[in-house]
C-alpha cells in the first residue's frame, strides 16, 4: 500500500509546478511579449520531451501501434479543445484553456508512466522529476497570464491547476496499481498517447500563442527551450 501512496506523491510532486506557476501570475505581472517567449521556451522543451523521452518510451510498439496511440492522443486533445472552445471561444480564454488541455494530455500519461516505473522497481531519478517540474513552469505561466488578464482570480486559477495536479497524482497511483495487479504493464501506450496529444497541442495552441505574443523572438525561445531540455535529457 505504501508503494501506491509513493506513486501518488511522486505524481503530485512532478506536476506541482503547474499549480505554483499557474497562480504566481496574479502577483507577478508578465508583459505579453514575455508570456510569448515563455510559451516558446515551453514549446521547445516539449518538442525535446516528445523526441527524446516519450518516443523512446514507446519504442516497444510497432509502427502501426505507435501511430494508433499517437492518433488517440490527438483525438483526446481535440475533444477537450472543442469542449473548451464551446465554453470560452477560440481566442483569449479559449486559446489559453487549449494549452491547459494540452497539459492534461501530457501530464496524465506521463504520471501513469511514473507509477509503472515505481511498481516495476525502476527508480524515478531526481533529474527526471526536476526536468518535468521545470518544463511545466512556462507551460503553466503562459495560459495563466492570459486567463488572469481576462479576470481570473488566484483562487480560480488555483482550483484549475490543483485539479490538473490531482489528476496526475491519481494517474500515477493508477499506473502503479495496474502494474501490481497485472505484472505486465508498460508505459509504451501512454507515451504514444502523450506524444500525439502534445504534438497536436503544440501545433494548434502553444506555438501560435507563442508567436502571436513573442513575435520573431518566439522562435529563438523555442530553440533555447529545446536545447536546454535536450541537455537535461
Amino acid at each position: 500500500m505504501s508503494g501506491l501512496w509513493d506513486a501518488f506523491g511522486v505524481g503530485l510532486l512532478a506536476q506541482s509546478s503547474l499549480l505554483l506557476a499557474g497562480v504566481v501570475v496574479c502577483w507577478i505581472r508578465f508583459s505579453s511579449r514575455v508570456v510569448g517567449l515563455l510559451a516558446g521556451f515551453g514549446a521547445g522543451a516539449l518538442i525535446a520531451a516528445i523526441a527524446f523521452d516519450l518516443l523512446p518510451e514507446a519504442g516497444t510498439l510497432s509502427g502501426w501501434q505507435l501511430t494508433l496511440g499517437m492518433l488517440a492522443g490527438v483525438a483526446i486533445f481535440l475533444a477537450g479543445d472543442r469542449i473548451v472552445e464551446k465554453r470560452f471561444g477560440d481566442r483569449g480564454e479559449g486559446g489559453a484553456m487549449g494549452i491547459v488541455v494540452g497539459s492534461v494530455v501530457d501530464g496524465v500519461p506521463e504520471s501513469v508512466i511514473i507509477g509503472i516505473q515505481i511498481a516495476s522497481g525502476n527508480p524515478v531519478g531526481a533529474a527526471f522529476i526536476g526536468a518535468v517540474w521545470v518544463s511545466n513552469v512556462p507551460q503553466a505561466i503562459a495560459p495563466s497570464a492570459e486567463l488572469a488578464k481576462n479576470g481570473w482570480s488566484a483562487w480560480r486559477l488555483g482550483r484549475l491547476w490543483a485539479l490538473v495536479v490531482l489528476a496526475c497524482g491519481v494517474a500515477a497511483a493508477a499506473g502503479y496499481a495496474v502494474t501490481e495487479l497485472t505484472g505486465t504493464a508498460t508505459g509504451a501506450w501512454m507515451a504514444a498517447i502523450a506524444a500525439g496529444g502534445l504534438l497536436a497541442m503544440l501545433t494548434d495552441s502553444l506555438i501560435p500563442f507563442a508567436y502571436e505574443r513573442g513575435k520573431d523572438l518566439a522562435g529563438a525561445a523555442t530553440v533555447l527551450g529545446f536545447c536546454l531540455a535536450l541537455g537535461g535529457s
